[in-house]
């Protein structure tokens, strides 16, 4: 059960003149932490593969703000997606205050590969977000560089889930009789377990520029679930146990908006706003450092 926090979503300070990305931002979570800062006054960017998706959401967000996002084009699972989607942004803006690399895909089918062959749930949640936040530290040392007392911030969404499968078996993560061994829960598991170590390991590289924060947010009904029918059957069963999808973005928000986020660097938090200490393995700097060295050779022919 969550735990009990003195901060909400309605203490946001004002964000006018402050400017975030939110990857899957059209759906879930991420829709619900595109509306707390639209609301709030800041200039949003909406990353998200499906343009018509995206518009919906972008128009039904406008009507309950007074404010619209931008719709920013990416597809996670393909790297020359994820290219142009950090060009396109850094074209138009020389600031970004929060990246919120809040997009995921979970459960899987086994058949689901990116469009480099990489393994749906780990090229998407871990790859493509290390690929789209590389691209775009130049942007944010320069948000630094404008104003060191403001240090801007990268919050990665994570999960509990992390720790039903705690390593990374890189022998899985391109299709193969490894991977095939292994069930979508557990790739699943494997990939929030990434999505920390790169969040611990950006944390330690970066930390004089930027605040780097991991999460899990809770757990809500939302469409990342809906992918698989034994998982649409639990989260049935399990609704009236579930916290409404609008306390989704609690702790992105408070790691990426209030005064108290810029203290979290290398933290991990649970619902809600509560700082959490993680499992030995995910604290681990030898494997955070070979999956960082792993990925910097993945997109480094790019």
């Amino acid at each position: 059960m969550p735990k009990t926090s003195q901060w909400k979503i309605e203490d946001m300070p004002d964000l006018t003149g402050r400017v975030y990305i939110v990857t899957g931002g059209n759906a879930g979570i991420g829709k619900e932490c595109v509306k707390a800062l639209l609301g709030k006054g800041g200039k949003v960017y909406m990353g998200a593969r499906s343009e018509a998706k995206a518009q919906a959401a972008i128009k039904e967000l406008e009507q309950a703000t007074g404010r619209a996002a931008i719709f920013l084009k990416l597809d996670l699972a393909d790297f020359a997606s994820i290219k142009q989607a950090a060009a396109e942004f850094m074209a138009k803006e020389s600031q970004l205050n929060t990246l919120f690399n809040s997009a995921g895909v979970g459960w899987s089918p086994m058949d689901d590969l990116t469009a480099q062959g990489y393994d749906a749930q780990f090229g998407t949640n871990v790859i493509g977000h290390f690929y789209f936040t590389k691209l775009l530290l130049p942007v944010l040392f320069q948000t630094y560089d404008s104003n060191p007392s403001d240090k801007p911030r990268i919050v990665t969404t994570s999960s509990d889930y992390y720790k039903q499968f705690p390593k990374v078996d890189y022998a899985t993560l391109r299709d193969g009789p490894a991977r095939r061994k292994l069930n979508s829960g557990q790739l699943y598991g494997q990939s929030k377990f990434g999505n920390i170590l790169v969040s611990n390991e950006l944390a330690r590289r970066y930390g004089d520029k930027i605040v780097s924060t991991s999460l899990h947010p809770g757990v809500f009904k939302t469409d990342l679930q809906s992918q698989d029918r034994v998982i649409r059957s639990l989260v049935w069963i399990a609704s009236a146990f579930l916290s409404p999808v609008s306390m989704g973005p609690t702790n992105q928000l408070f790691a990426g908006t209030a005064p108290e986020g810029a203290k979290l660097n290398g933290k991990y938090l649970i619902p809600w706003a509560v700082e959490a200490k993680l499992s030995k393995e995910a604290e681990d700097q030898k494997s955070a450092e070979k999956l960082w060295d792993w990925l910097e050779q993945q997109v480094s022919a790019i």
